[in-house]
């Protein structure tokens, strides 16, 4: 028997890195698992993961951009799984720009996807597990950056901090309705998204391990298991937490 048999969970931005690695520990755990793609994104790898393990999971097509196919890919979620108990909002983008450089084209993509686009899937699968009756639990990923600041993750950083302060506005209404609302604060962890920082051998490589008291970055399924934790009734008394996993990095003030 595994700890979430018979729940049904949402992972946004699926497909790789931290999304990936939790939808597939979710399924191995017993939950079936919606995995959230872009249209220009291949739900597939994750799938295999997920079958592979003898887990079960389904793909579910949005872009973070578009509230529209968001709210249907909730209501998609239901329809299919049969009800939704979790919510794993972790999509995101983070292109590396200078302040100077960054577009209003470049900021809107940006929030749009990371703020704006975690607030309109929240309240979506919120008010669908309102609507079903039976509470649940939602884990924002927002990260080390809501704490620190970036030169060239300026937005970035903004929209992250963002997502921690929506999660402790939102565990205030959602608590009444046994909903369960937390946010895991990711350090540096080797995705696609932070491959450019962390080339092998690379001056950016070596300033984070040697920073890291750990000596290493992370790896995605080091977030999965503590987005796990969070979902799980083992937090049944934890809402409007941020859970910083990071190796120690933002301690170290060498």
């Amino acid at each position: 028997m595994g700890r979430f048999d018979g729940k049904v969970a949402l992972v946004t931005g699926a497909t790789r890195g931290i999304g990936q690695a939790t939808a597939v520990r979710l399924a191995r755990e017993g939950a079936v698992v919606a995995v959230n793609h872009r249209a220009s994104g291949d739900p597939g790898e994750t799938l295999r993961r997920i079958e592979a393990d003898g887990g079960k999971g389904f793909a579910v097509e949005a872009d973070m951009r578009d509230p529209a196919q968001v709210i249907a890919m909730v209501r998609e979620t239901a329809r299919f799984g049969g009800r939704l108990d979790f919510l794993v909002s972790n999509a995101a983008i983070n292109p590396l720009l200078r302040w100077d450089e960054t577009t209003l084209e470049d900021f809107d993509a940006i929030q749009e996807t990371n703020l704006r686009g975690t607030w309109v899937v929240c309240q979506a699968a919120a008010k669908e597990m309102i609507a079903e009756g039976h509470g649940g639990a939602i884990v924002c990923v927002s990260s080390i950056s809501a704490w620190v600041g970036a030169k060239e993750q300026t937005v970035y950083c903004a929209t992250k901090a963002g997502i921690w302060m929506l999660v402790k506005s939102m565990a205030i209404v959602l608590a009444p309705h046994g909903i369960r609302i937390n946010s895991v604060l990711p350090g540096t962890i080797l995705t696609d998204m932070s491959g450019p920082l962390l080339v092998p051998g690379s001056e950016s490589r070596r300033y984070y391990e040697e920073r890291i008291p750990m000596g290493r970055v992370g790896d995605p399924d080091e977030i999965a298991g503590p987005i796990a934790y969070l979902l799980s009734d083992d937090a049944s008394y934890v809402t409007s937490a941020e859970l910083l996993v990071d190796g120690g990095f933002i301690t170290n003030a060498e």
